[in-house]
């Protein structure tokens, strides 16, 4: 996913981060400046919904604004062949350790 805040701010009239950052605080949504800078330029690892409901009340957006889906890269192996990585117990192999010893039970 791509965290589009910024232009969503443009198109409603925002270039500012500190304009942002006051606006969530009229709103209710305090932000310290080090969570707004991220927020602002990068593309933020959590981030709660309700603060999300609130950007999105503040920039008079949908959260389809906000996040714009980019295609997924699959992965390759060196010689060309795509990865065929599974979970854990799906290819019915069970993990041991180098030393030949079975784990014990979960």
């Amino acid at each position: 996913m791509k965290w589009n805040l910024r232009l969503t701010a443009a198109n409603a009239g925002i270039w500012k981060a500190s304009e942002m950052q006051r606006l969530l605080a009229e709103h209710g949504l305090v932000i310290s400046a080090g969570k707004m800078s991220n927020l602002w330029s990068g593309q933020p690892i959590s981030l709660k919904l309700s603060d999300l409901d609130v950007i999105c009340a503040v920039l008079h957006c949908s959260i389809s604004d906000l996040l714009k889906p980019e295609p997924v890269q699959a992965q390759t192996r060196q010689d060309g062949e795509q990865d065929q990585t599974r979970a854990v117990g799906e290819s019915g192999i069970t993990p041991r350790p180098r030393s030949g010893r079975s784990l014990p039970p979960i």
